[in-house]
């Protein structure tokens, strides 16, 4: 199922371990990975010190955006949902300096409880 729910755009956690040797060159110094979330090819990376958000683009992927957010500029963020039954959401995510939120859609089967208590717990 879980190529069925990448293509449906469902969320599901990532193998530390192998992420790690692919973000190690961008990690900073006793920057350590926590939770991560793939969706289709992009991701939701969770740090003690930072969210990454990993964007890859094109056919092949090899294009790809390494959108930072240092948990203490986030000022505060919003996890809309679309409905009771229709379980796809909007997560917004205000950073001091910025006037329009950064806004990411979740999709039905996405952890949106645990994307939000991970924000939780490192940005408040």
């Amino acid at each position: 199922m879980g190529l069925l729910d990448g293509l449906l755009g469902n969320a599901s956690e990532v193998d530390l371990q192998e992420l790690a040797e692919e973000l190690r060159p961008i990690m900073g110094i006793q920057e350590e990975l926590k939770l991560a979330y793939k969706v289709i090819r992009d991701l939701f990376v969770f740090t003690n010190k930072r969210l990454i958000l990993i964007d890859k683009q094109g056919i092949t992927g090899k294009k790809t955006t390494y959108h930072s957010v240092p948990y203490k500029s986030i000022t505060h963020f919003a996890v809309e949902t679309t409905g009771h039954f229709d379980m796809d959401a909007e997560l917004k995510i205000w950073i001091s300096g910025q006037s329009e939120p950064l806004v990411k859609e979740l999709k039905r089967g996405t952890d949106v409880v645990g994307i939000q208590k991970t924000i939780a717990t490192f940005a408040l």
